[in-house]
């Protein structure tokens, strides 16, 4: 059975559960893969990331944003580098954009992220939880310390920044997009248990809240990539007692990982998979 908005993307959210008759709305999903869509939202675009909206693909994300004339809202913990993307996404042609300091782990600035968010823009049209934590650690090594961190920024952020966010998504009709990981079913590599495990966990929440919501006209969906070119993958494996060429020697295994075309994902790969999912309909 195929529903509609159910594409090329894992759990895209069925708007009212309907049987696709239109054949339009499958071959746009597959053009996605070649080309870029336009016709996105001006409205408010809301990023979260642990640090993340600061680099990677959410930084990413919100500049190739900026060019479409967005209210941009972003958050991280490094408040230099998150102004700094603040202003780039201005001079690529945000409309405004608002940057919050805030950790994600804890409660009051989660809220305040919002609060401010809300504050000064009024709505929220798309939420994107780009919020990553990695635990590196074999089984018989990891702590419960090492599993809590992750949890609180994979899983119970993700959770509780939809809850608060919730209420003006409905007035709008917006969506949210969060970002997850192949190895929330694919036990890549060794030491990925605690990170995989959260992965796996916030699929089920957008899986959840996709069928929940449906009915609010809220569309819940989340791009899995596999090894994606960003410092956040060095940056787990440090902990582990890599060096730098055992390091590199890691993302070099990581390509066999992918067998269309053995190299790692591009995060403009990523990011085109997020503005096709956060594009109005």
């Amino acid at each position: 059975m195929l529903y509609s908005d159910v594409f090329l993307i894992q759990n895209i959210s069925p708007k009212d559960l309907r049987q696709v008759n239109d054949h339009s709305e499958v071959l746009e999903a597959a053009n996605y893969i070649c080309r870029k869509v336009t016709g996105y939202r001006k409205g408010c675009y809301y990023f979260t990331g642990k640090n993340r909206a600061s680099s990677g693909i959410g930084a990413a994300t919100a500049k190739e944003l900026s060019k479409q004339g967005a209210l941009l809202s972003l958050t991280g913990r490094n408040e230099e580098r998150l102004a700094q993307i603040a202003d780039e996404c201005k001079k690529l042609g945000a409309k405004d954009v608002l940057h919050v300091v805030g950790d994600l782990s804890k409660q009051d600035d989660m809220e305040k992220i919002i609060k401010e968010t809300t504050d000064k823009f009024g709505e929220i049209h798309v939420l994107v939880n780009n919020a990553g934590f990695a635990a590196m650690s074999p089984i018989a090594d990891f702590t419960l310390d090492q599993f809590d961190r992750c949890f609180n920024v994979n899983v119970r952020a993700v959770l509780y920044l939809t809850k608060l966010a919730l209420p003006y998504l409905e007035k709008t009709k917006g969506n949210i997009v969060n970002i997850s990981s192949i190895s929330s079913s694919v036990y890549t590599l060794p030491g990925f248990i605690i990170y995989g495990t959260t992965k796996a966990a916030s699929d089920h929440i957008t899986k959840a809240s996709a069928l929940e919501l449906a009915k609010n006209g809220v569309r819940v969906n989340a791009v899995n990539p596999a090894a994606v070119e960003t410092n956040f993958g060095t940056v787990a494996l440090t902990p582990m007692g890599l060096d730098e060429e055992q390091i590199k020697a890691t993302w070099a295994e990581n390509e066999k990982l992918h067998p269309l075309n053995q190299r790692n994902i591009k995060v403009e790969e990523v990011v085109d998979a997020i503005l096709f999912l956060t594009k109005q309909r």
